[in-house]
């Protein structure tokens, strides 16, 4: 039988049985001035009790048994009960105020406002402290603070700057990624499928029918995680590559939405999990635009495995020195061709020749869109 979880119920305001006392003397018709006599107790110390500003001790616990018929050990059970409530609602508001208190930290470390829009967050501050706590794997805001610090410092961070872009932002959404994947399940992760993975996506970018879907379930097959998370606000991330438990995963945004940039970006981050996540599995990678001059050697080898796995180079090479600008006659048709004998997508081919010859302007009939 499945246990199921309760919580301690904490009453709003605690009951003083004083209220009970009340009650019972006005459904008997009975004055507090009266009963005071009845008991031999002052009527101002009767008052105090009624209006919860004295506690019922054993001692008036037996005259109102002996008065009302009404056993003493329920009235201190009363009185023990309000006490404890008493306790428990201090306690409560302490650490309500503690709470308070974190959060008001966590959102300056956390884009909390993005979190809540992606419905990660509820009303409750106990429970959205845990879930931050979940998300960036720590259990203080002194770990969180730290652990924000130090990525800050990292030199795809540092790159980040010149584009004003928002690092609290590429952080969260890097945790939200890593977070994602642990429930991800996947097959068993072998090096050794590099070239039938590549085959296979390659096949895929070709035909261009329902890619997403089918990118994630060839990359599952090979033990690599796959999942698509928007990009947060001023964090133009394409993808992402790390270790997750026992499996590389792969992490994009499809910031855009076009084929080759799709296409690009998978190889690219499967060329981090092949030539460096595999030997080192605390590497990680995470793919943010900021200019060519900036690329370190890692991006770089990256960037030659997913050119190399649609491209040879000498073969690129030649493609550029026949068509070194633009024609719209002459160029697109080449480009078509050029795709076809090595079947690939030819917007693949378009893409590349836009980014590396700088003319984005390029108008054409190739299709870039994804499927």
């Amino acid at each position: 039988m499945k246990h199921m979880e309760t919580r301690e119920y904490i009453p709003f305001k605690a009951t003083h049985p004083g209220n009970i006392l009340k009650d019972e003397l006005d459904s008997r018709g009975i004055s507090q001035k009266e009963f005071a006599q009845d008991i031999g107790m002052q009527k101002t110390m009767l008052n105090e009790i009624i209006k919860g500003k004295r506690a019922i001790t054993p001692e008036i616990a037996l005259s109102l048994e002996k008065s009302l018929g009404i056993k003493a050990d329920s009235w201190v059970r009363h009185q023990a009960g309000y006490e404890l409530d008493c306790a428990r609602i201090k306690e409560r508001n302490i650490r309500k105020t503690q709470q308070i208190e974190i959060w008001g930290l966590i959102k300056k470390y956390v884009p909390v406002n993005i979190f809540n829009k992606r419905g990660l967050l509820t009303n409750s501050l106990a429970d959205n402290i845990s879930k931050i706590w979940e998300i960036y794997d720590v259990n203080s805001i002194d770990l969180l603070v730290e652990r924000v610090s130090v990525h800050k410092n990292k030199e795809y961070y540092k790159k980040s700057e010149k584009l004003k872009n928002d690092q609290i932002n590429i952080f969260a959404w890097s945790q939200l990624a890593q977070w994602q994947a642990k429930s991800e399940v996947t097959g068993t992760f072998d090096a050794k499928n590099k070239d039938a993975v590549i085959m296979e996506l390659k096949t895929l970018f070709y035909s261009n029918k329902n890619v997403v879907n089918k990118t994630k379930t060839i990359l599952n097959k090979y033990g690599i995680k796959f999942l698509v998370i928007e990009k947060f606000n001023q964090s133009p991330i394409d993808g992402y590559s790390f270790w997750s438990n026992d499996n590389p995963a792969i992490v994009v945004t499809m910031r855009k939405k076009q084929l080759d940039n799709f296409a690009f970006t998978v190889l690219h981050e499967l060329g981090h999990v092949f030539e460096h996540l595999q030997p080192d599995r605390a590497e990680e990678f995470i793919n943010i635009e900021y200019p060519n001059s900036d690329i370190d050697e890692k991006e770089k080898e990256a960037n030659r495995f997913a050119r190399q796995c649609f491209i040879d180079d000498t073969v690129w090479q030649r493609f550029l020195f026949e068509n070194p600008k633009f024609n719209y006659r002459t160029t697109e048709k080449q480009m078509i061709q050029l795709a076809f004998d090595l079947k690939i997508h030819p917007s693949i081919v378009f893409g590349r020749y836009c980014f590396e010859t700088k003319q984005f302007a390029v108008k054409t009939g190739i299709d870039r869109t994804i499927n």
